[in-house]
């Protein structure tokens, strides 16, 4: 069985930063023994400890070892990669999994104005999302809740863009996720949040596209709230 890449766990990786995190490893440092931690996953000393080794190299844990043992405690991406599990589950056992996103605008890059008006995009903009976007994204930061809940984004529903070449350069696919805008009591929809497959943008902030420019539909400044509410994967 080939492993996972470094900082994507596979299911027994998973389970022991589970375990981890159980313990209390979330909130900092906890004393881990790798006899302890075997017994609760049903694997050896050895294989434990082979666990943990992996999921430091993937950057989900840090690890201090001591004289005595080891302190572990679960980093910001192996937090992320338990919400997205997470998600999973909320799926499988929950009538309803949509999603509320908030934050505060900001003024973007510019970038945005030009990759949503190149032909490979637009075309498939107007036939998958059904309107031709304003030329020129929405970008908002995130809060720290919904920091942590971003990773649930992944289980909303969403529609594909494909990447596309325009003669030797190619231009890289993207995920669209159906979302309605709310600012001071006003909505707006349709809208999509863009997510690039590469982007210079971290998960502390999302960009929105639609087919008008949202700061004049719903009247909006620098600095302003707004809340970003997407709808269950039915699929």
């Amino acid at each position: 069985m080939s492993e996972s890449a470094p900082g994507t766990p596979d299911h027994d990786e998973l389970q022991a930063l589970k375990a981890v995190a159980l313990d209390g490893g979330l909130n900092g440092p906890v004393k881990v023994s790798c006899a302890s931690l075997a017994g609760r996953l049903e694997a050896s000393n050895q294989t434990a400890s082979r666990r943990l080794q992996r999921l430091e190299a993937g950057g989900l844990v840090d690890r201090d070892i001591v004289s005595d043992g080891q302190w572990v405690s679960v980093t910001d991406d192996g937090e992320r990669a338990l919400r997205s599990e997470y998600a999973d589950y909320r799926r499988l056992f929950e009538e309803e999994t949509g999603l509320t996103l908030s934050g505060t605008i900001t003024t973007g890059m510019g970038e945005g104005r030009h990759y949503i008006s190149l032909p490979g995009y637009e075309r498939q903009f107007e036939s998958k999302l059904g309107y031709g976007p304003f030329p020129g994204t929405l970008n908002v930061d995130l809060d720290e809740a919904s920091v942590r809940s971003r990773p649930e984004l992944s289980a909303q529903a969403s529609v594909p863009i494909d990447s596309w070449e325009d003669g030797d350069r190619t231009f890289g696919a993207a995920t669209c996720y159906p979302a309605r805008l709310e600012a001071d009591g006003r909505s707006y929809e349709p809208t999509h949040v863009i997510v690039p497959d590469r982007t210079h943008h971290d998960e502390a902030s999302l960009e929105l596209i639609a087919p008008e420019k949202l700061r004049d539909a719903l009247d909006l400044a620098d600095g302003d709230t707004v809340s970003i509410h997407f709808a269950e994967d039915s699929a």
